[in-house]
């Protein structure tokens, strides 16, 4: 496969599984993009989820302008740095969906920068939220629904965290893409 296909097929994915999780998320809870990058998924998620709480992430602003968040939903610096200020702020169990598109061409490098992450994402996630990753996390409050998805096996990872009891449970995908 080249790597324009490649490239094609983590979009497509990438895009599917919004428009998934979109339809999927509890209508509470904000919405967390982890990884602005040049703004392209902060977007769809905004056209997609026009009336919710949209914060985006960013280390190094490299934004195209029509995309740039409005400044109180921009978070700059270091995500070790600024996720845990943020959920201090926020409290725990604030997100519907977190969506992490974060990591590099090293694999080693992105399997250490999961590791690292996966403590930070899991206590944000209100119960029945999802993460949406570019990479596997360590999440063990967390139903790993990557199998279920129909994309590509190591393409894209989806997690939901658990419901407390009591709660109704949304239909599991059989299929997504």
């Amino acid at each position: 496969m080249t790597r324009l296909d490649s490239a094609i097929r983590r979009l497509s994915a990438q895009r599917n599984l919004l428009n998934w999780a979109a339809n999927e998320i509890e209508p509470t809870g904000v919405i967390l993009e982890l990884g602005l990058g040049n703004g392209r998924t902060y977007d769809h998620l905004r056209t997609r989820l026009p009336d919710r709480e949209i914060y985006a992430f960013e280390r190094t602003l490299a934004v195209h302008p029509d995309d740039l968040p409005p400044e109180d939903y921009l978070v700059l610096g270091d995500i070790f740095d600024t996720l845990p200020l943020f959920a201090e702020r926020m409290g725990p169990a604030c997100a519907a969906l977190i969506h992490a598109d974060i990591g590099s061409g090293d694999d080693a490098l992105n399997r250490q920068l999961a590791k690292r992450l996966s403590p930070l994402l899991e206590p944000l996630l209100e119960p029945g939220g999802l993460v949406l990753a570019d990479r596997a996390f360590d999440l063990p409050r967390c139903t790993n629904l990557s199998t279920r998805t129909g994309i590509t096996e190591g393409r894209y990872f989806v997690y939901r965290r658990a419901r407390e009891s009591g709660r109704p449970v949304a239909h599991r995908p059989s299929h997504i893409a």
